[in-house]
């Protein structure tokens, strides 16, 4: 029983739409012997789950010494509410799979690199607001295809859906699956892929050419790429999205002659294209959620996303 402490307390509250609630001697779990009536009032609203409330009145507050009961208020002893685990209880890990954006970084040599500067500094900020109020706006100039970013089909169609054109369910919360490609493959195609079920998922291609990812190498010749056979064989079988950690969903080597087969085959398909993506190796074969979403920007093919994969741990 030895740190466990409850309260006990007269409680008016007063809802934003009109009405009331009153309850006389409630009593609730709370994290140490000294709470505040502020804490109190937020820690009771949020264990009854109550919605539009304005004001809480706390009254006749007596704090005792006696083991908790639980409840949703209450954070537990490793800081999470209700004393879950690592993962807050929801038996779930976040994945990062983009590259961090920077000022002057490079993701495709010879394209300009994106400028990240301020717009409104926190010094003068301070001349609008109250005293000790201040705040940081930034801006950054970049091309769209900065980082990693995603492609609809009017990156490469006249009259194709664009960013705020293409639908949510193309780009978030999609079934996973990740197609390993054995070390030094150049071309992925229709055989490779075969194996895989790819129905209605993100197909996320892992080379492991994103460990080249700033320096000149990233751009080589020999960097893998999906086959024009390989991109109607995804489409044929349904795949929702496709991504790669390569630096091109095509092949970029003279011997390609300017011709960009699966960016063509999937675009004019719907399907959208995430390239440039880190950390593949993280993942499991399926058993995950993908989501890469850019704002929703009319009139723009291209834009960097935060892609992220979501596990299921328990």
């Amino acid at each position: 029983m030895t740190g466990q402490w409850r309260a006990q307390f007269d409680a008016e509250v007063i809802f934003a739409n009109g009405g009331g609630l009153r309850t006389d001697g409630f009593r609730l779990d709370i994290p140490g012997r000294e709470i505040g009536d502020a804490e109190l009032a937020a820690l009771f609203v949020r264990h009854l789950g109550l919605l539009m409330v304005a004001e809480v009145r706390i009254s006749d507050k007596t704090v005792l010494h006696e083991p908790h009961k639980g409840g949703r208020g209450l954070a537990g002893p490793d800081g999470l509410a209700g004393g879950t685990g690592p993962d807050g209880g929801t038996g779930r890990r976040l994945v990062e799979l983009s590259h961090v954006v920077a000022d002057g970084m490079i993701t495709l040599p010879g394209w300009p690199a994106p400028r990240i500067t301020e717009w409104l500094t926190r010094e003068a900020s301070r001349a609008n607001y109250a005293p000790g109020t201040e705040f940081q706006v930034g801006r950054i100039d970049m091309i769209a295809n900065t980082g990693t970013y995603l492609d609809t089909p009017a990156h490469r169609f006249a009259g194709g859906a664009d960013l705020a054109g293409t639908p949510l369910d193309r780009l978030a919360d999609l079934p996973g699956i990740v197609v390993r490609v054995p070390a030094g493959t150049r071309a992925i195609d229709r055989l490779m892929l075969a194996p895989y079920d790819v129905t209605g998922r993100a197909v996320l291609l892992h080379t492991g050419w994103d460990a080249h990812f700033g320096t000149d190498r990233y751009g080589a010749p020999e960097a893998p790429h999906l086959t024009g056979n390989g991109a109607r064989a995804l489409v044929e079988a349904g795949a929702a999205l496709v991504g790669t950690d390569s630096i091109n969903i095509d092949d970029m080597s003279p011997a390609a002659a300017g011709e960009r087969p699966a960016h063509s085959t999937l675009l004019a398909a719907g399907v959208p294209i995430v390239e440039h993506l880190t950390g593949l190796d993280a993942l499991p074969p399926e058993g995950f959620r993908f989501t890469a979403a850019p704002p929703r920007v009319a009139g723009m093919g291209t834009f960097p996303v935060r892609a992220f994969a979501v596990l299921d741990t328990a």
